[in-house]
C-alpha cells in the first residue's frame, strides 16, 4: 500500500491525531447568526395576530428557519405554494405556536453548522507556513524558483491548472504546489462522518486525484473518519485493490511527502 496512505492510517490509530488535526481544520463554531430587526418584528406581529401566512413569509426570510421540515426547502423557493397549501402552512404554524418566539429566535440564530465552514480553513493553515514555506500569489509563483505553494483564488487556481498542467476536470483544487521542480495538485477534505454528502466529498477528491492527462502529481488530502480501521467503505477504498497505490493522506503528513519529492 502506498506509504503516505499506510503513515496516515498508523497517524490517526496510534498518536494525536485528532488533536493535532485541529491545528489544521479548528472547526469552532462561528457566533449567533444575526436576525435583522425589522424583520423579526413582523414576526412578532404575526405570531401575536396569529397571522399563519404572514408568521411563515417573514421566517422563510431567515437563513436559518426554526423547523427542520422537508417542505421548508419548497416554500422557500415558490413563496406562492403557501396561498396554495393550507394545511401545510398550519401544520408548520401549529408547530411554531408550540414554540413560542423565544424558542424560535433561538433556533433561527444558531450558528453555522461546522460543516459549512470547512472549506477555507484548510487554505488557511497553509497560510501560517505549516508547510514551512508561505504560500505566494501567483506573479509570484510564476517568477519564483524553487519550492512554492501557490495562493489563490478557486478559479485562479482551476485556470493555472488547466493552462499550465492539463488539468481537465471539472472540480476545484485546494493545493497547488511546485517541489523538486515537480507540481502538485489536490484537494483537501475533512471528512466527519460516514455516508450521503461526506461519501460525496471522499468521492470528489478520489476523482481528482485520478484525472488522466495531468502533467502534475496528484493526491487527495483526506482527514477524519476514512483512516478508522473497519469495514467502513472509505477505509476499504483506500486500502483496497483500485485506491492502495494512490497518493492518499492526511494533511498531517502533507509536508514529509512533499519534500521528499
Amino acid at each position: 500500500m502506498n506509504h503516505w496512505t499506510t503513515l496516515s492510517i498508523e497517524y490517526a490509530n496510534q498518536r494525536s491525531y485528532l488533536d493535532d488535526l485541529f491545528q489544521v481544520y479548528p472547526t469552532i463554531p462561528e457566533g449567533i447568526r444575526d436576525i435583522d430587526n425589522g424583520l423579526w418584528k413582523s414576526v412578532e406581529r404575526a405570531f401575536e395576530k396569529r397571522d399563519n401566512v404572514a408568521l411563515l413569509e417573514n421566517l422563510l426570510q431567515l437563513d436559518l428557519f426554526p423547523i427542520k421540515d422537508s417542505y421548508v426547502a419548497y416554500l422557500k423557493r415558490d413563496k406562492e405554494a403557501l396561498k396554495r397549501s393550507p394545511a401545510t402552512v398550519d401544520r408548520l404554524c401549529g408547530r411554531l405556536y408550540e414554540m413560542g418566539l423565544d424558542e424560535i429566535f433561538s433556533r433561527s440564530s444558531e450558528p453555522k453548522e461546522t460543516n459549512r465552514q470547512i472549506g477555507p480553513l484548510f487554505k488557511r493553515w497553509l497560510r501560517k507556513k505549516s508547510l514551512g514555506i508561505e504560500p505566494v500569489k501567483l506573479e509570484k509563483f510564476l517568477k519564483v524558483k524553487g519550492k512554492a505553494v501557490l495562493d489563490a483564488s478557486d478559479a485562479e487556481m482551476m485556470a493555472f491548472a488547466r493552462e499550465r498542467l492539463n488539468y481537465r476536470h471539472d472540480k476545484g483544487l485546494d493545493f497547488i504546489g511546485r517541489f523538486n521542480g515537480k507540481y502538485v495538485i489536490g484537494e483537501a477534505k475533512f471528512l466527519t462522518d460516514f455516508g450521503g454528502h461526506q461519501n460525496a466529498q471522499f468521492n470528489d477528491a478520489i476523482a481528482t486525484m485520478k484525472t488522466r492527462g495531468v502533467r502534475t502529481i496528484t493526491v487527495a488530502i483526506l482527514d477524519g473518519v476514512l483512516y478508522i480501521k473497519g469495514n467502513n467503505k472509505m477505509y476499504k477504498a483506500i486500502t483496497g485493490r483500485r485506491l492502495r497505490d494512490d497518493n492518499i493522506m492526511s494533511a498531517l503528513v502533507l509536508r514529509e511527502f512533499l519534500y521528499q519529492i
